[in-house]
């Protein structure tokens, strides 16, 4: 029963009983007996008003407490002209107001915040309370190559891919770069923020490929640069003289004339391999932009398949085609291309050494035109996969590391997407996306 019906049964029951104490005692006085009993009367409907007027404020309280639960912070109440009514309806909508306010500012603040990670070049995962992911923003949908739809509410290290695994064992306040599919650099920073009073975690990815390509580029011309200047000056200088040298090998005797012109024939054969040296190095800095023109891409394949025949046959290496679908003629400089596949085959036969396969195959994915070539050599060693794309790092005896910094430049100006990667023992990919 509600304190309302409590109070009307209480002044009910109270001017009944006078009433009848009345009757009791005043029967005989029938005039004395209407006199009282019209002023419980009165009494009782009189008691009836100030209890509703008494009770208007919680009227009001209740009705804005079902706009609240509502929602709704657009209804306010108008003044009654009673000093306490006016002042607790003026504080009323004031907190409605106030109300208002806050949700506007807090929706457009949330707006606003889903537009920037939407468009973000950077990669953002939040957490849940149990580390399970509960936003990917679209850009670390990319980074992490599976849809939003296989992400929410699962932990990263039950989603079983390399970055994944990696980025689970980022401790919060860690900050890491992470090579991904070989070329690809991700700086992954871990950090938390309070929601409700407790802490969530979140990560933040940031693409850092071209930044550290352009980064390294331009520190590796310049030291070419420079030591190209030098080492021709003085390659120049000293051909010249040891050229001249050898004018003079008629005027020694006989058997020492022999010793000195091999002396100086080696002398002068170590200063032009040193020249080439410097010259394959300098290839790199003066690689002119390219001359795109529309190329059968699997023809120049074939040729160049047919061209390296000859050594992979005395190898046990077999070429094998998977072609699912024939590619249109792609736009590109034919020439710098087929410097790009000739280095590629020639790394796969080197990681096969003795029979094994090279499987290229072309094709279309999700509307793109690619090209993978794949070995079956031993696999990329850790410590290779942690440098791949990384200028003049070779893990062969003599190797200048300089044949992927000229594949991966050419690619880059060509605009195509390519990876490098592979497991230990397993088959190594070279992928382009064209």
């Amino acid at each position: 029963m509600s304190l309302r019906r409590k109070f009307i049964l209480y002044l009910l029951f109270i001017h009944l009983a006078f009433a009848i104490v009345s009757i009791y005692f005043l029967w005989e006085n029938r005039f004395w007996l209407l006199a009282v009993e019209a002023f419980f009367v009165l009494s009782f409907f009189l008691a009836l008003k100030l209890f509703r007027a008494l009770f208007q404020p919680l009227d009001l309280v209740m009705t804005g407490v079902e706009f609240i639960k509502d929602k709704d912070f657009t209804s306010k109440f108008n003044e009654v002209g009673q000093a306490e009514m006016d002042k607790l309806i003026a504080v009323y909508n004031r907190m409605i107001d106030h109300l208002r306010e806050e949700r506007t500012r807090l929706q457009e603040q949330h707006y606003f915040m889903d537009k920037i990670l939407k468009a973000s070049p950077s990669g953002i995962i939040t957490f849940d309370f149990d580390e399970k992911i509960a936003m990917v923003n679209p850009s670390a949908a990319k980074m992490l190559q599976l849809a939003p739809e296989n992400l929410i509410g699962k932990k990263l290290a039950a989603i079983h891919t390399p970055f994944t695994e990696t980025l689970s064992r980022l401790l919060v306040g860690e900050s890491q770069v992470i090579p991904v599919q070989g070329r690809r650099r991700v700086k992954c920073q871990k950090s938390q923020y309070l929601d409700r009073g407790f802490a969530r975690s979140f990560i933040l990815m940031e693409e850092l490929t071209e930044e550290l390509r352009r980064s390294e580029k331009a520190a590796y011309e310049k030291l070419i640069r420079m030591m190209s200047h030098e080492v021709n000056n003085s390659i120049g200088a000293v051909n010249s003289l040891l050229h001249s040298f050898l004018n003079y090998q008629n005027q020694l005797r006989d058997e020492d004339r022999k010793d000195y012109e091999n002396a100086l024939k080696v002398a002068i054969a170590r200063t032009e391999h040193l020249n080439g040296f410097m010259r394959s190095f300098a290839d790199v800095v003066r690689l002119p932009l390219p001359k795109r023109q529309p190329c059968d891409l699997q023809e120049l394949l074939e040729n160049i398949a047919l061209l390296m025949s000859a050594e992979s046959q005395k190898h046990g290496i077999v070429w094998k085609w998977v072609i699912d679908k024939s590619l249109e003629p792609v736009v590109m400089d034919k020439n710098q291309m087929e410097q790009v596949f000739v280095n590629i085959f020639k790394n796969a036969m080197e990681a096969i050494d003795e029979n094994g396969t090279i499987t290229i195959r072309i094709g279309k994915k999700g509307g793109r035109s690619f090209v993978i070539i794949e070995d079956t050599g031993g696999g990329l060693a850790p410590e290779a996969r942690a440098n791949l794309f990384t200028p003049f790092f070779s893990t062969k005896e003599n190797g200048q590391g300089i044949g992927l910094t000229m594949i991966q430049e050419i690619l880059s100006q060509h605009r195509f997407e390519f990876s490098l990667d592979s497991q230990p023992g397993g088959p190594t990919q070279f992928a382009i996306y064209l």
